[in-house]
């Protein structure tokens, strides 16, 4: 499947100060080794001094083999083919948003070699360059990423007038981004600390996450009723990562209206909580979050996991010892 790897954009290397998604393949002396996914996985590295603005204790701990993230071009040597990547250089914010366009490239990018798959299969071979040569680069153009002239086109077919498409070729496509373009759920996500030092501190917390999760419980039973007509709806849960932090989570098609909702189930919790004279501190506010958010927060559950695990082993030795 080589024949059908290349570079999702038109340009074969990042600019300067660009944002890309990176993969880890390995950690040497001087940096850390990746390839960049949506130029045709092609080598960077991110010096030492770049991965980090804290000092680096355990590099294991800030950068997987394997792993995806979010880095910021630094320089390109076009001549010997050098980029220099910076992790520490990049902002949640900016994370969130190269996150959202590498989403959309890797959708177009699977519908392209699909297309260029299902081509090759009735006439000769196609490439998923030549289709990006022939329409794709040029949709990134004309509408700013490709994806939304995908999107677009479920409705509005005659997106793709005046671009060089076949007829054959156009029919393949329209199958495909029909049956891969289907809503995508996006996860919402609110940072809490909860304390209530009243004497009913534990269930006066569960008493406030039950309410605020009937909220959004009791929308989701007139939706069925069909009493509102909003699909984008999805469950809200509150996980306890370490006491007093808290997640609110919830899974929403469509990102504006999930804002909406997991703002009002904090709002909700807030409120319930202070009527058993407990708070409620919002460390985060609901955004949308990524796979790197996700593999952060399942990182410091682990590292907490470990602590209670040290700190339960010394209490057995003490345990011991004084026995």
């Amino acid at each position: 499947m080589s024949d059908f790897n290349c570079r999702m954009y038109e340009k074969k290397y990042p600019e300067e100060n660009e944002l890309v998604m990176v993969t880890v393949t390995s950690v040497g002396e001087m940096g850390v080794y990746v390839s960049l996914l949506e130029y045709n996985n092609i080598e960077g590295m991110i010096l030492l001094s770049e991965i980090s603005r804290r000092r680096i204790r355990s590099l294991t701990k800030l950068v997987r083999v394997g792993r995806q993230e979010v880095v910021v071009v630094v320089r390109v040597d076009k001549e010997k083919g050098y980029i220099d990547l910076s992790k520490r250089r990049v902002t949640p914010e900016e994370i969130t948003k190269c996150e959202e366009r590498y989403n959309k490239s890797k959708a177009v990018h699977s519908i392209i070699r699909h297309l260029a798959t299902r081509l090759t299969m009735d006439e000769k071979v196609i490439k998923p360059k030549q289709l990006y040569k022939q329409f794709g680069w040029a949709l990134y153009t004309k509408y700013q990423h490709a994806y939304d002239a995908f999107r677009l086109s479920i409705s509005e077919p005659a997106v793709f007038e005046g671009f060089d498409i076949s007829p054959d070729q156009l029919k393949v496509l329209m199958e495909i981004i029909s049956h891969k373009l289907k809503p995508q759920p996006m996860k919402i996500r609110a940072d809490l600390e909860m304390t209530c030092f009243d004497y009913e501190g534990i269930d006066a917390i569960k008493a406030a996450v039950l309410a605020s999760q009937n909220h959004a419980i009791q929308f989701a039973q007139k939706n069925a009723e069909g009493q509102i007509d909003d699909k984008s709806f999805g469950v809200v849960t509150v996980t306890l990562i370490a006491p007093p932090l808290y997640v609110m989570v919830g899974t929403f098609d469509d990102k504006e209206k999930g804002l909406a909702m997991l703002s009002k189930c904090v709002e909700i919790l807030g409120e319930e909580l202070e009527k058993r004279k407990g708070r409620l501190t919002v460390k985060i506010p609901a955004r949308a979050v990524g796979a790197s958010d996700d593999q952060e927060l399942d990182d410091l559950m682990e590292q907490l996991e470990r602590e209670n695990e040290l700190v339960d082993g010394d209490n057995s030795d003490e345990d011991e010892d004084e026995n």
